[in-house]
C-alpha cells in the first residue's frame, strides 16, 4: 500500500502520523500492512489492541480462551460491564470494531498450547505477548524463536511491570526468554494476578509501553529492547533498565541447545562435542 492509495478518511485518521517524518505516509502505508499477533486479551491486550488499532495496524490476531469477569473490569479496559460472560476476544473484537472499524480482526477463542502455537503465530509479522502465566510464555518464546518472529513481552504484578523484545532468531546474540530465565519458576513461587492483586492502572502503563515498543518495530525505528529489560516501579515512579546477554547454554537458542517439548522444561539434553 502506498500513501496515493490512502482514502480521504484514511488521510484524517492518520494525520498525526503521517506529518511525523519517523513515521510518515511510508511508514504509516506498512502499519496498515501489518499483522500482529496478541496473545492474551486481558489487562496487556486491552491496551494492546486499543492502541494498536487506533494506530491503524491493518490485522490484530487476538488469541483467548476467557470470558469477561467482573474482577476483569478494574483494569482490563477494552470490556465493559455489559459484556460480562462474552468472550473476551469477541468483547475485544467489539472495541476494536468501535475504535477502527477499517482493522480487521482474527479472533481465536482458544487456548495457546504446544499443538496450535506454531500454526498460529506463523501467521503474523509480530507477536505480543500478554499472557499471565508462565507456562504460556515459554510456549510463546519458543513458538516464534522457531517461527522466526519477534516478541515484544511485558508482565506485571501489584505495582511493578517490566517489558523487553526477543529478537533470537536473528542470531548476532540476540537474547530469547530463556536466556533471561533460564529455568520455570516452581508452581506456587511466582503468585498470580488474582493471589498477589494488581494495581490496574500498571496495565495501562505496561500495556501503553508494549504498544509503543511494537509499532517502533514494525516501522523499524528507535532503539529496541532486545537484550534491555525495562522495569517499572510505580510506588516509587522510576524506570529502571537491566541489559541481559544471550545464554551460551540456553537450552532453545545456544550453541548445543535441544528442546525435546516445546514449552517444556527447556533442560539440555547432554550433547557431545564443541
Amino acid at each position: 500500500m502506498d500513501i496515493a492509495d490512502f482514502t480521504e478518511d484514511q488521510l484524517h485518521r492518520y494525520a498525526r502520523h503521517i506529518v511525523m517524518p519517523e513515521v510518515g505516509g511510508e511508514g504509516q502505508a506498512r502499519l496498515l500492512d501489518a499483522r500482529v499477533l496478541i496473545v492474551g486479551a486481558g489487562g496487556l491486550g486491552a491496551p494492546l489492541a486499543m492502541y494498536l488499532a487506533a494506530a491503524g495496524v491493518g490485522t490484530l490476531g487476538i488469541v483467548d480462551d476467557d470470558a469477561v469477569e467482573l474482577s476483569n473490569l478494574q483494569r482490563q479496559v477494552a470490556h465493559t460491564t455489559d459484556r460480562i460472560g462474552a468472550p473476551k476476544t469477541e468483547s475485544a473484537a467489539a472495541t476494536v470494531r468501535a475504535l477502527n472499524p477499517e482493522v480487521a480482526v482474527i479472533r481465536r477463542q482458544e487456548r495457546l498450547d504446544r499443538h496450535n502455537a506454531l500454526d498460529i503465530v506463523a501467521g503474523y509479522d509480530l507477536v505480543c505477548d500478554g499472557t499471565d502465566n508462565f507456562p504460556t510464555r515459554y510456549l510463546l518464546n519458543d513458538a516464534c524463536y522457531l517461527a522466526g518472529k519477534p516478541l515484544v513481552s511485558a508482565a506485571m504484578t501489584r505495582f511493578d511491570g517490566q517489558l523487553t523484545t526477543f529478537r533470537a532468531h536473528e542470531g548476532g546474540g540476540n537474547p530469547c526468554y530463556r536466556c533471561l530465565f533460564p529455568e520455570m519458576p516452581p508452581e506456587g513461587l511466582a503468585p498470580s494476578c488474582s493471589e498477589a492483586g494488581v494495581f490496574g492502572a500498571i496495565a495501562g502503563v505496561m500495556g501503553t509501553l508494549q504498544t509503543a515498543e511494537v509499532l517502533k518495530e514494525l516501522l523499524g525505528i528507535g532503539a529496541g529492547l532486545a537484550g534491555t529489560l525495562l522495569i517499572y516501579d510505580a510506588l516509587g515512579a522510576e524506570f529502571r533498565r537491566v541489559t541481559y546477554g544471550k545464554d551460551p547454554d540456553c537450552a532453545l537458542c545456544g550453541d548445543r541447545a535441544t528442546i525435546a517439548d516445546l514449552g517444556g522444561t527447556g533442560r539440555r539434553a547432554e550433547t557431545d562435542g564443541p
